[in-house]
């Protein structure tokens, strides 16, 4: 989630997403990764671009269906020409059954390849969990979508003015911390720093408001935290706790979690990042000139595998595995989580990002195409998780680079390869949160940044 970063996806392929941010200056040929390697996935042979070129594909369930040859095609395909060292990516059909691919190394040079169980940071995907929390209590009727924020958190700008949903759909008008300068410089210079919520919120109130709230989508970080804030104050419980108690353990989601400190449970790759926080604050992407260096293994990226993400808390600070959030996004989708009316009020909340688009975001939830779910890129790590609530298609996929040298988000590249596999004729949408300027993602027209 790149300050800016951890944004969500819309797209079916400009997704919104970035949820990254690459936090240290240092670059790293390779570093332990804390896990065995994999015995379901083929091994795969060094590249020249110091990232393992990417191995066809790992662990099925059951026969092998029959997209498989062409989606480990496209995989590997977008692995190269993207320098992306290491992918898993699931896929479920109603029609055609289940299917998980391990492609590629989980350390940047060598050959150790992924494993279908790897944990990964999920950055802006923890977006859906703050959002389905905030539902859940306005089910219960311990809130309501139209409450002021002021109402529960003092000293928000206009906060007598800016409602719950406001906050939840991207609409608050409320800057972004994550594309404070200084903030940026921070996090590349001290990557290990605890953030608490109120620094974040002091940082995001030091700059005017976006605009008035209600109007346009802005993608803002600082909206999820306050959220988040008030999931603590409204449950009397942490946020980790309430998200425990009532999405991971009532959904069997072993592999999840909202860490408060920067560890990643066993087995995990090594996470990267190419350029910093700082010097990609605006596009995402590497300066032009610096671009064919990254894609010829010139340009090393950094390892964030341990940079702390407490600056993302509950706007993208979340850990899972393709499996659990295979899960965990066919219940947020089809209705295991909340009341079939709060269900209904979530779905019809997903707005069009401009005037024929098939992209779109709601109440903490965005639509790709046929597509309903999120992605997420923080420092090291980028995830999609996507459902189709008619055919019942689930995509998942999961990557240990951050975005592509271009700016786009690693996860997105290879979705977008994906996406004409399953339904030929869809057009890929833009990305509504993409940053102003980026070259790796759709037009953007309805994006504030």
């Amino acid at each position: 989630m790149n300050r800016n970063r951890l944004t969500a996806a819309v797209l079916a392929v400009g997704l919104i997403g970035l949820a990254g941010c690459t936090s240290s200056t240092s670059s790293s040929t390779s570093s332990s990764g804390g896990a065995s390697a994999s015995t379901s996935a083929a091994a795969s042979s060094t590249g020249g671009s110091g990232a393992a070129a990417p191995g066809s594909a790992g662990t099925s369930t059951g026969a092998e269906p029959a997209y498989v040859a062409a989606v480990s095609a496209s995989v590997a395909k977008t692995m190269k020409d993207n320098v992306i060292p290491g992918a898993v990516v699931l896929i479920s059909s109603r029609d055609q059954g289940e299917w998980t691919g391990t492609f590629g190394t989980r350390t940047w040079g060598t050959d150790e390849p992924m494993q279908a169980g790897d944990h990964f940071r999920i950055g802006s995907n923890t977006k859906t969990m703050t959002s389905t929390v905030i539902l859940q209590l306005v089910q219960e009727g311990k809130l309501a979508l139209d409450d002021p924020i002021a109402k529960y958190i003092p000293g928000v700008p206009g906060g007598d003015g800016i409602t719950i949903a406001n906050l939840s759909e991207m609409r608050s008008g409320l800057y972004s911390y994550s594309f404070d300068p200084t903030f940026n410089n921070t996090l590349d210079q001290e990557p290990q720093k605890v953030w608490t919520p109120q620094e974040l919120l002091d940082i995001a109130f030091s700059h005017p408001q976006n605009g008035p709230p209600g109007q346009e989508f802005n993608y803002s970080n600082t909206n999820i935290i306050l959220l988040g804030m008030v999931i603590e104050k409204l449950t009397g419980m942490t946020a980790e706790q309430a998200f425990q108690e009532r999405i991971f353990t009532p959904l069997g989601l072993k592999d999840t979690s909202l860490p408060l400190d920067s560890a990643i449970p066993n087995p995990h790759p090594q996470g990267y990042s190419f350029g910093s926080n700082t010097s990609t604050i605006d596009t995402y992407a590497l300066p032009a000139e610096l671009q064919p260096l990254a894609l010829d293994g010139r340009l090393l990226p950094n390892n964030e595998t341990m940079a702390n993400p407490s600056w993302a808390w509950t706007a993208g600070g979340a850990i899972s595995t393709v499996q659990d959030m295979k899960t965990y996004v066919e219940a947020m989708v089809d209705g295991g989580l909340l009341d079939p009316a709060t269900q209904k009020i979530r779905m019809d909340s997903v707005e069009g990002s401009g005037a024929g688009s098939t992209a779109g975001y709601g109440l903490g939830i965005a639509k790709f195409d046929k597509l309903y779910g999120h992605d997420g890129q923080i420092p090291g790590f980028m995830t999609f998780m996507g459902h189709d609530p008619e055919s019942g298609l689930t995509i998942v996929i999961a990557t240990n680079l951050a975005t592509i040298p271009n700016g786009e988000g690693s996860a997105l590249a290879i979705l977008k390869g994906l996406i004409p596999i399953f339904y030929p004729n869809a057009v890929i949408p833009g990305d509504p949160a993409a940053a102003p300027g980026a070259t790796g993602s759709g037009p953007a027209p309805t994006s504030g940044g």
